[in-house]
């Protein structure tokens, strides 16, 4: 469990669906003692774990899943292996618990193969409800797969009092801190964000935030660019709303994105908000944040500048940023997903 946007989520959320009178318990298929998972088994969740530095892939957790589909009243999966594997295992358990599942991206690598096509539509029919974060993921899933399932789309939250702060003014002689918090995966979009920091004067220093397979080659292109100096590679941290509160702009680059928490936080903080100009960013952001075009390092540093030099835009583009992210609060989304859990539950006990 690290930090990608599913862990993130079940930190608040499943404490939030336990306020809503439900027994909520979390099985994950690698237990290996990272922050979230921590976090989740200090709010009280009971954690049922697979293993340490367990693959999450290996066809073992179809076994381990099989007891886990008698024994509760819903079944709720998220990420890939997951969504396969419990689908597997309903099938050999002979059970008739109902499948939900969350789908948390516009995209993924998996759906450019055509042969695995037919693979997810076998799966997914499994599903008592699919849940999309975005109608953009929504729309996507639906032409990937076909209209004969059960999909709506509940937005993602955020507990949005923990990253709330007062909007200030930037005073550009100290200096400009950007943050991005992101994994550094092939999602993600570091480089773009780290170019155009080099095409900034030496007053504006970048904060990176989290762990990833690509983080070493965004080191390289730092390096590369001469600016190691102003880029500081944070690592997992669980001190996000100091770290947003700390910082000047919040800055989300990404080549696709299903609905970022990482956006919902950075707009709560009281920050002037920036993201690529893509599916799921481009639903929260606009109208309240702003865009720049996807991959474009000139554009992004002249939003950047613009911000850092024009008062006025920066504390009207923080406030409306905050207003914007109050409509996610976790609160909200507990709610649906508790209504949705009920109506699932209902319909199956009425076909009985």
């Amino acid at each position: 469990m690290v930090t990608a946007g599913a862990e993130h989520l079940l930190v608040d959320l499943l404490p939030a669906l336990r306020d809503q009178g439900n027994e909520v318990e979390l099985a994950v298929f690698d237990g290996t003692d990272f922050p979230f998972l921590r976090e989740i088994k200090e709010r009280g969740i009971t954690v049922h774990s697979f293993g340490l530095n367990h693959n999450v892939y290996s066809p073992k957790n179809i076994i381990k899943l099989v007891p886990f589909m008698k024994r509760y009243d819903i079944v709720h999966t998220h990420n890939t292996a997951p969504q396969l594997f419990a689908a597997i295992a309903k099938v050999l358990s002979l059970s008739r618990v109902p499948l939900v599942t969350t789908e948390h991206n516009t995209h993924n690598r998996r759906r450019g193969k055509w042969y695995l096509r037919p693979v997810d539509q076998w799966m997914y029919r499994r599903y008592a409800e699919i849940i999309c974060i975005s109608d953009q993921a929504e729309s996507n899933l639906v032409e990937h797969i076909g209209k004969d399932y059960n999909v709506c789309t509940i937005f993602n939250g955020v507990h949005t009092k923990k990253f709330i702060s007062q909007v200030r003014a930037l005073d550009i002689r100290k200096g400009v801190c950007i943050t991005m918090i992101a994994a550094f995966r092939p999602q993600k979009d570091q480089d773009t964000l780290v170019r155009a920091i080099a095409a900034l004067p030496d007053g504006y220093r970048l904060q990176l935030v989290g762990e990833g397979e690509r983080r070493s080659e965004v080191e390289a292109l730092v390096q590369t660019l001469g600016i190691g100096d102003r880029v500081n590679f944070m690592g997992i941290r669980s001190d996000i709303p100091d770290i947003l509160r700390d910082s000047d702009i919040v800055v989300m680059s990404s080549h696709w994105e299903g609905l970022s928490l990482s956006n919902i936080e950075g707009m709560a903080s009281g920050r002037p908000f920036v993201a690529s100009d893509v599916d799921g960013l481009r639903e929260v952001t606009d109208g309240y944040g702003l865009l720049f075009p996807h991959g474009d390092a000139n554009a992004l540093a002249d939003v950047l500048r613009s911000l850092a030099e024009d008062k006025d835009l920066y504390r009207k583009t923080a406030e409306r940023c905050q207003e914007r992210a109050l409509q996610f609060d976790i609160s909200v989304m507990a709610k649906k997903y508790d209504e949705l859990y009920k109506r699932v539950t209902g319909n199956l006990r009425n076909e009985a």
